[in-house]
């Protein structure tokens, strides 16, 4: 699960979708409602200037369709700040399908939303994300070539999640070179949060790598299941962010990074999978500088998974995707440098070259 915690001062119930927070400077946001289906789905398209906006379809049980809006403003913007800091000339998007994937999820509805990427004309390229499988994107496919993420059999790159992992754990990594002077983790304490497709596969990196893992989930079935497998420790505190440990590594739940759980914190790094860990980029970043915590930017770490998928945009094997992929460590390295050097946060160093590349790219097409 990777759905944002919302903040109560960020969501604004009788506030436009304009006036939203999490609103910022989105070109386009489209609402797509089947009744034959049963789909209600949110496509939000935050910036184009690098390519066009791709970015995985998440199906959620939202409480509300607020939430939803939520989600896809801050998935979005996140997407177009993960594809120019990784170099791909891909904008920004998100999808949000309102609904149980466990119960709701046809695919006579997974083909409606198909049509309705279609209908964007290229502008929006999706893929697969939480409640979604491979599968369901070879339905889409049936419908609209604007998809990434399918079948392998089919031609496509498949699941995107152990190169997800991957990049994460290049870039724990890195933020371990930063702050130890070495990257081995031979012996560092690091609790994941969270073991679905992608917290499964880093605990299997990590566990290779010698470092001691502990896990959390709220499926106790899992814990069980990949505690026997890589002889992980299941977490039974019931404080996970008063853990003493060397590593956090979010890889389920956005936002956990807030103002409840931010002084609890007793790590020196924080680097997972998790899209939008900080609940206030700009606050909670600052908390974590001063309190000597090295956070690893989500949207740097976790962009595995969208280097795999423009492989099918690009043509490019398996080998150029994971050069790519392990490039995350090198750029997080560089990234955790230049913020002690200028005396900023991670979060904004990461944002500075994103919002750079985007810009300098703006003014080459207008000129």
């Amino acid at each position: 699960m990777q759905v944002d915690v919302l903040n109560a001062k960020e969501l604004k119930k009788s506030a436009p979708v304009f006036g939203q927070v999490s609103f910022d400077d989105h070109e386009q946001i489209v609402f797509c409602n089947d009744k034959d289906t049963g789909l209600k789905a949110i496509i939000g398209i935050h910036n184009t200037v690098l390519g066009p906006a791709l970015g995985g379809t998440r199906m959620w049980n939202y409480t509300s369709e607020w939430e939803a809006v939520n989600d896809v403003l801050r998935l979005s913007r996140g997407m177009t700040f993960k594809s120019a800091i990784t170099g791909l000339n891909l904008g920004g998007g998100k999808a949000v399908i309102i609904g149980d994937a466990k119960k709701d999820k046809t695919p006579e509805l997974m083909k409606r939303f198909g049509e309705f990427v279609h209908s964007l004309g290229g502008k929006y390229i999706t893929a697969e994300d939480v409640g979604m499988e491979t599968s369901d994107m070879d339905t889409v496919r049936e419908v609209t070539p604007y998809v990434t993420g399918i079948s392998e059999s089919k031609g496509g790159s498949g699941n995107p999640s152990p190169i997800t992992a991957y990049g994460v754990f290049m870039g724990v990594k890195a933020s371990a070179k930063f702050k130890y002077g070495n990257d081995n983790l031979e012996g560092k304490k690091v609790l994941v949060q969270g073991i679905g497709h992608v917290g499964e596969t880093l605990v299997e990196y990590l566990t290779s790598d010698g470092a001691e893992v502990f896990i959390s989930d709220i499926n106790e079935e899992r814990l069980q299941e990949v505690s026997k497998k890589y002889g992980a420790h299941i977490f039974t505190d019931r404080d996970i962010y008063g853990a003493e440990m060397d590593i956090y590594a979010p890889c389920a739940l956005g936002a956990t990074i807030n103002d409840d759980t931010i002084d609890r914190l007793k790590v020196d790094i924080i680097a997972g999978a998790a899209n939008n860990q900080l609940a206030d980029e700009v606050s909670h970043g600052e908390i974590l500088q001063k309190k000597g915590i090295v956070y690893a930017p989500d949207f740097l770490i976790n962009a595995g998974g969208i280097i795999n998928v423009y492989a099918e945009l690009e043509n490019y094997d398996r080998q150029e995707i994971m050069r790519k992929t392990e490039n995350i460590y090198n750029t997080t390295l560089r990234i955790l440098e230049k913020a002690a050097k200028d005396d900023i946060t991670t979060h904004f160093a990461a944002l500075q070259i994103a919002k750079q590349r985007i810009l300098d790219r703006k003014n080459q097409n207008l000129n």
